[in-house]
């Protein structure tokens, strides 16, 4: 973030920053944001609006998120959220949150998270973008709260009085889930290039829908844009909707590299840096491991230690991936040791991380690693 706001057609993926007065990032670099509005969307769904803790402007590109850190009952935790303001509104970053059954942060933001509390974030981050597709005509697709970066990118576009051809198609459960529903009528009505259409599965408790009904379907989605093989095609919604639309889209013939679909990604990465080892200062070396030991890669143990599960993880694989092989899934976002959002304390053990700034100084003083870019060296017992 800085405080330039970039026309939309520029692709180049700037870096991290907001140029404010002095305060405006705490001694690790993280931004520090104080919560300005908490509004409604849907019964479910909740917008935050923050604004930075001393005067800026923020920037990012349409459909970047940030890595937000949350203190929830003593505990520092980690999570990634899109942003649904757009860079043509630089005074407030605002993102747009799904309560999820049983999710710890969606839950303690749509409880306690209200106006005045103070927060933490990272970035912007993310390619995600019309900014590195710049097309005359486009396709949003989104389904559930896949609409967020969507409504980003729409809002830009109305903004600027951009030229491009918009076409949105959400999909919902019913009339009362579709968010963004006012304002993106009001855009369609007042924005001759901006089209929206809704398809919902089901009449709401006070409303009889009488749009298009049903999941999308390759019919449906041929007569509300006809020209879709012409357009730039964002995607983002559940896993499910997404490959549903990605075989929809493959039946229709339209070309894969005008396809895009949200995900949580780093910035195209430098020269990897070398390994670094991090270790626990209570650990003992694994008898049976040898640094020479050229044949087949070794086996350890790691220890879940708040879960009480122990899995099995070959030296070379991340303990991410051995977990979700494992069938358990842990917090993470990017995958990629950018976000910090995996970030857990490595209580025996040691492990090799290659990462891309997703870990600060003072937590590898305090034997933090990252799930998703450390390697066992050893048996290991996280606090995970």
């Amino acid at each position: 973030m800085n405080d330039v706001l970039t026309h939309p057609g520029r692709e180049a993926l700037r870096p991290a920053a907001l140029r404010t007065a002095d305060g405006a990032t705490d001694r690790a670099g993280d931004l520090v944001l104080v919560c300005k509005q908490v509004h409604d969307v849907t019964p479910d769904t909740k917008t935050f609006a923050f604004e930075p803790a001393h005067p800026g402007l923020f920037q990012h590109d349409p459909g970047q998120y940030l890595a937000f850190t949350f203190e929830i009952d003593g505990r520092e935790i980690s999570r990634c959220y899109t942003l649904s303001s757009p860079p043509s509104r630089p005074h407030l970053a605002a993102i747009t949150v799904k309560r999820v059954p049983g999710g710890r942060v969606s839950n303690w933001l749509h409880d306690v998270l209200a106006p005045g509390a103070v927060v933490r974030a990272r970035g912007p981050m993310g390619r995600f973008s019309t900014v590195r597709h710049p097309a005359s005509a486009y396709l949003f697709l989104s389904g559930g709260s896949g609409a967020t970066p969507l409504m980003s990118m729409t809002r830009t576009l109305y903004d600027l009085a951009a030229p491009a051809d918009v076409a949105f198609v959400h999909s919902a459960r019913t009339p009362a889930d579709i968010p963004f529903r006012q304002e993106l009528a009001l855009m369609a009505a007042t924005a001759p290039a901006i089209r929206v259409a809704h398809v919902c599965e089901d009449d709401g408790r006070t409303e009889r829908w009488h749009g298009h009904r049903g999941r999308l379907s390759p019919g449906m989605l041929q007569e509300i844009v006809p020209d879709l093989l012409e357009r730039e095609v964002f995607c983002c919604g559940p896993a499910g909707y997404l490959r549903a639309v990605r075989r929809m889209l493959h039946a229709a013939g339209f070309p894969e590299a005008r396809y895009h679909e949200e995900s949580f990604a780093a910035p195209a990465p430098g020269p990897a840096p070398a390994p670094a080892p991090a270790s626990a200062p209570a650990s003992a070396p694994d008898p049976a491991r040898s640094a020479g030991d050229a044949g087949p890669a070794r086996r350890f143990t790691v220890e879940l230690s708040r879960s009480g599960a122990t899995i099995e993880c070959d030296a070379g694989t991340p303990v991410l991936e051995a977990a979700a092989r494992a069938g358990i899934t842990l917090p993470s976002s990017c995958g990629e040791g950018f976000c910090g959002t995996c970030v857990t304390t490595l209580q025996q053990g040691s492990v090799t991380m290659r990462h891309r700034g997703g870990l600060r100084p003072r937590d590898s003083a305090r034997n933090k690693i990252l799930l998703c870019c450390a390697t066992p060296q050893e048996n290991l017992v996280v606090d995970a």
